[in-house]
Formats: C-alpha cells, structure tokens, sequence
C-alpha cells in the first residue's frame, strides 16, 4: 500500500498520549471491509477506543491476532501458559482448545486444570467442553465425562462449544447419551465441533443435520466442498502428524467464509518454528488475496464460536499483530488486551508458576508380559503412515523365537503394544505394525490418543519392556531405548505436559526424533505417529489396551488373518 501523503517512509511508532494508554501507528489490515489504510489506533485500558485513518506512508502492517481454530494443547507437551509463551511470538493471540486429552486422563479436573493455568497468562485460551471422554468404549481411559456433566460444563462462561463428536457412528444411530450432549450444547447457544473423517452422502448429511458445524478431518477436496454444501466449516490442518493444507487450500478462494486454520497436534519443535503464521505464508505464497486468507486465520474463529476476540475496531479488544509486510509475513510484535507480549520472535510472557496433576498406578512389566504365543498363519498388521493419521490394513508374518512370535524387522513389521496405564496389572495388548523401520531398540509415549496409555514399539521383547518400565517410573513421557542408551523426557503433567520451558522442551523432542532415526525410523515424526496408533476413532486398524481394533466395523479384530 502507498497512500498518497508524506514522502517519508516511518517506522512503527508508538506515542502516549492524553487521552490513550497508547497510540499504535502503521497500515491497518481491515478484514471485516476488505481495505487496508494508514492510520493511528488509540487503545485504552486493553480495548481500542478510536482508528484514525491519516495520509502518512508507514513501513509496517498491523493485523488482527491469529487464531487456531482447533488445537489440543496437550500435544505440545507443554502446559497452557508454556503452550502461550510460544505461540504469541507467531502472532498467535488466541486458540480455540480442545482439553480432550487431559480429560481422558483425570475427567472434568483436567478441564479445571487447563482453565485454570490458562488464566495465569495474558492469552486468550477458549476451551470446549470434550464431548467423548472416553472416547470410545473399547479402551481404559482415566476419566469420564457422563452427560449430566457435560451439560454443567457447557454452562460456565469459559466454555464456549461442545468439542468435537468423534463417535459419528453413535451420532448417525442416534445414541441417547450423545444427542444429549449435542442438545444441551444447543440449549445453551453453543457450537458442536465435528470429527467424520471419510464420511459422505446420506450418513454425512444426517451426522451435519444433528447440529455439527464443523471438520478438520477431511480426506479429499471433494468431501469438504459436500461437507460446506450441507453447512459446515471446514477446518485446514497441518499439524505435527496429520496435514491437510496442500489437499484443502483450494477452498480459500471461493469459500473462504466457510474455512479456518488449525493445528489440532502441534508437537514442541514445530511449535517452536512457527504456528498459524506457516499457513498464512504458504496461502500467500499460493496467491490467494491476503483477505480471504486473514478471514480464515482471523475472522471466521471469532464470528464461529463468538471468542472475545478483537478484529481491529473501534471497541473491540486490542488483539493484533504488527508484521512487516505479506510477502515475508514476519511477525513483529504481538500485542493481547493491548498488552505487548511478544517483540521480534521474544516472549514477553514470564513464567508461571504451576502445579502437577497426574493419574499413573501401573506397575513395572517383565519382557514375558509382551510374549505372543505362535499361533501360525498371517498376521492382521497395522499400516502406519507418514504424515497421517490413517492406517492400513495389511497382512505379514513376524518370526518364531522359542514359542514366541517376535518382531521381524527385515520386512519391517515390529511388534506393538499397549499398557494400561490406570490398572496396577492389566496384562499389555500386543499387535504388529509396519512402516516405523526401526533396526534397533524401542520407542514408547504416554501420549496415546486418545486415552493415553503406554504404546510402545520396538525390535525386542526386552526393548520394548525397557522402554515401557521407563515410562512407568516418571509417571508418563515419551523415551527411546537400546542395549547402551536410555533417553526420556518425562511429562509429569497428567503424563502428557510438562512445565519446563518451551524451547528447551522442543530441543529435547528433537533430540528424540533424531534418537529414534538413528535407530532407523524414517518416519518423519515418529513420536506423533506413535501417539495415534490406538486412536480406534480414525480408520482402519488401531491396538487399544484391550487389543486390536477395526475401525471400519467399529469392532475388535484377530491379530490372525483368517
């Protein structure tokens, strides 16, 4: 923008005065009216009281604050107030957060949990109430959220939607206790987030008519142009394991009142590299107007689930950021309540204090616990994808030892398990999996989607025992294990967060990625992709720690082909 006017490009400037708490100056990025403009915003005690627009030529832009439309903040390890000392540095002013995965760990506390450390922070954390906890009934989860509960959830302020419905199966049948949930959401004027990957035709227009409004768990473009047509959002994902941008980003152009942004599972390292601001760049990059894409990193959270959120007007809160242009999109200064808290990719925001929370009774296993006797025949094997949340269906054999039917890395099918993490001495599920291509030792997470017991995979029964007692004694993390090395970074925080600092959680992360490569895994995450092989609610065959499950019939399967 080159506004006729002073000859003279300025810098960004920030001016009290009298009558403001302070006045911000540069090109005003207006959404709402499609127009971009110099001016002065005057803000006041956090909101903006006055935008005046005047003819000088500034060197800056000032934005509304990002949203992410759909996160688990869990994922990233950290804890609310870590989580914000990150993402604000990206321009990140608020996130609409799904406490889905805590909740599966210690119930509605976990809720309390989140809102409370959240609150300690100047960040706007918006969460829902988690509408499937557990998520399925054919898993140990920690917690349960019945339906008389879930409405007195859905009834405090902080609460601002039902979050996602995974079980569309019971959504599409009609399941008492869900239509329950779904309604009291309703009464109390609230969004239902949704959760159908794959779904189409007639299920998908009967689950969309229950009242879900929107889903980030599209697979093709041609299911999410169904899915808007029935009135949904779309969500565009790319988070640390499943990604959607390249497949979804078309939709901006012609839809772009129907789209947001989202993470869903953003792990410490990517976190730390860049948040919703990437998908700005990469939509920009693609061509698209810098206004449909701000409606959908900006705007359409806001209107959707009504975020106290401001949009650059006159009243609103003073939320924004200050960037250096939309070819680079570098983020400047990060400004929440018209508080700055983060300046030239700096936090601003301290340290909190915090305490722990944690549900983790399962005794130490012996390598005999993981012993599969040989039962001859094909194996039912679990197709691990990069980058994806689906798995396939394949067939393999594993190899005999004494009896037992052991991992066979030569053909890279390596034996899996799952340890109830809730029970003393529940006895592990085992399974076999391909596509990890580890040579060499175990790997195993207490972040489990989505009940969050112990999964581990490794090339020996020791290995894998190895690994597992290491979760086992910090009371969750995630660790990779051989003969020589032990490498853990605990999560003391309900077995899926910590609260140690950000960056050097992240760094530790990367470490254990690259521990996990060496060992041979060419997975490009394979922690994250670890963390979704016992999430029975994404197809097609996924290991609960009651045994192996096919997501297609909804149903417990064989280990053995027939």
């Amino acid at each position: 923008m080159k506004p006729n006017g002073m000859a003279k490009i300025l810098s960004l400037s920030e001016t009290k005065s009298m009558e403001s708490d302070f006045v911000i100056t540069g090109n005003v990025v207006d959404v709402i009216n499609s127009a971009i403009y110099a001016a002065e915003i005057e803000v006041s005690k956090g909101k903006i009281t006055a935008i005046t627009k005047n003819n000088r030529l500034y060197s800056v832009f000032i934005i509304p604050g990002l949203i992410d439309s759909h996160v688990h903040v869990e994922s990233s390890m950290l804890i609310p107030s870590g989580f914000a000392r990150i993402a604000v540095t990206h321009g990140t002013v608020a996130t609409v957060s799904d406490p889905h995965e805590i909740a599966n760990v210690l119930g509605a506390a976990g809720i309390d949990y989140m809102i409370e450390n959240g609150k300690s922070v100047p960040f706007k954390f918006f969460f829902g109430a988690s509408s499937c906890v557990p998520a399925t009934g054919f898993e140990t989860a920690g917690g349960t959220i019945d339906t008389a509960e879930c409405d007195a959830i859905l009834q405090r302020d902080e609460i601002k939607y039902l979050s996602e419905m995974m079980n569309y199966p019971g959504v599409i049948n009609g399941d008492p206790d869900i239509m329950a949930k779904i309604r009291a959401a309703q009464k109390y004027g609230k969004p239902v987030d949704g959760h159908a990957p794959g779904l189409r035709g007639a299920q998908c227009e009967k689950y969309v008519k229950t009242g879900i409004t929107t889903d980030h768990e599209c697979l093709s473009l041609d299911e999410a142009l169904e899915k808007i047509s029935y009135g949904m959002k779309i969500l565009i994902r790319e988070g640390s394991a499943a990604r959607n941008f390249d497949t979804l980003s078309p939709l901006i152009k012609d839809h772009w009142h129907d789209v947001m942004f989202c993470s869903d599972d953003i792990h410490p390292d990517a976190l730390a590299k860049g948040h919703i601001n990437l998908m700005v760049k990469r939509a920009l990059r693609a061509g698209h107007s810098i206004m449909k894409v701000l409606r959908c990193a900006c705007v359409n959270p806001v209107l959707h689930y009504g975020l106290d959120a401001g949009l650059l007007r006159a009243g609103d809160a003073a939320d924004f950021a200050v960037i250096d242009g939309f070819e680079s999109f570098n983020i400047l200064k990060t400004y929440i309540d018209g508080q700055l808290i983060a300046e030239n990719r700096a936090s601003l925001i301290p340290r909190v204090p915090c305490r722990i929370v944690n549900k983790f009774t399962a005794a130490p296993k012996s390598p005999g616990d993981f012993f599969v006797p040989n039962s001859g025949g094909t194996l039912n094997v679990i197709g691990a994808a990069d980058g994806n949340l689906i798995t396939e269906k394949l067939h393999g054999r594993a190899m005999i030892s004494n009896g037992n039917m052991v991992s066979n890395p030569d053909d890279d099918i390596l034996k899996i398990a799952v340890v109830n993490r809730y029970e003393r001495h529940a006895p592990p599920a085992i399974g076999f999996i391909h596509n990890f291509g580890l040579r060499d030792g175990a790997i195993a997470s207490s972040i489990s989607h989505d009940s969050h017991n112990v999964v581990a995979v490794g090339v020996t029964d020791d290995d894998i025992c190895e690994a597992v007692n290491l979760i086992i004694e910090h009371g969750g993390g995630i660790c990779a294990v051989t003969k020589d090395i032990k490498k853990i970074l605990p999560l003391p925080v309900a077995g899926l967060m910590t609260t140690d600092d950000g960056y050097e959680v992240a760094q530790r992360y990367a470490e254990l990625n690259q521990l996990a490569a060496t060992l041979g895994s060419s997975l490009s995450a394979p922690f994250m992709t670890l963390s979704f092989m016992a999430l029975l609610v994404i197809p097609h065959l996924k290991l609960s720690d009651r045994g192996l499950f096919d997501s297609d019939t909804f149903q417990f399967t064989s280990s053995f082909a027939k």
